[in-house]
């Protein structure tokens, strides 16, 4: 009777050894499959940049009504020259008086640029939030303006310089995006950068959280 005991109680350590040695297999395996959310969420960031850049395009282009209004100039001037590149010289006529010739209505055709406008916002604003939530998140404002205004000279110089200066006259025959007599530098410039320093204001609000479930300690 007491072998029957001792032989059981063997089988059943073994056994406890066995699911103590499961159970750690299980919790290493589930604790290599958890995402660490200490490291950068770029998905995250990303998706919100697209969200936070067209807002800052709005605002940009905002300040290009405000601007251009008290110039006397049209309140949509920087619409029909940013047109100019899938229409040509032919977006400089809309609703000017001359008449553009266009078979859509002027006013159509001002609003989808303004869409283009700030659809192109929304593509740059995934690089601009996730550099600067990258490096600068926890920085003061001013190094988040710092590096705003960096990317935004970077994208003024590469798009306007780089690309399109010899991209619209290739295509169209003429580069009114990059003539100084019909967009003056600065004000692209100062678009550009009214775009990098709201998403530099932004970026905190754009900050990545991990909700932790309350528990009844807690609670």
């Amino acid at each position: 009777m007491t072998t029957d005991i001792e032989h059981k109680q063997r089988e059943l350590a073994e056994l406890k050894q066995q699911v103590a040695a499961l159970e750690s297999e299980v919790s290493n395996a589930t604790e290599a499959d958890q995402w660490n959310h200490d490291n950068f969420y770029g998905t995250y960031y990303g998706t919100v940049g697209f969200v936070y850049g067209g807002i800052a395009a709005m605002v940009s282009l905002l300040l290009n009504v405000i601007g251009a209004t008290v110039a006397g100039k049209h309140s949509l001037e920087i619409i029909r020259v940013y047109m100019t590149f899938p229409l040509g010289k032919k977006a400089m006529a809309l609703s000017s008086g001359e008449g553009s010739r266009m078979v859509i209505d002027d006013g159509m055709i001002l609003a989808l640029g303004c869409c283009l406008y700030i659809g192109t916002g929304m593509v740059l604003g995934v690089l601009f939030h996730r550099v600067i939530c990258r490096f600068a998140l926890s920085k003061p404002l001013l190094t988040r303006l710092i590096l705003g205004t960096v990317l935004a000279v970077a994208v003024w110089v590469v798009n306007f310089y780089g690309i399109l200066a010899w991209l619209q006259p290739a295509l169209f025959g003429g580069s009114w995006i990059t003539d100084g007599s019909i967009l003056p530098w600065w004000v692209a410039l100062s678009t550009h950068l009214v775009f990098g320093w709201t998403m530099a204001l932004m970026a905190p609000l754009g900050a990545f959280e991990y909700y932790r479930r309350p528990t009844e300690a807690t609670s």
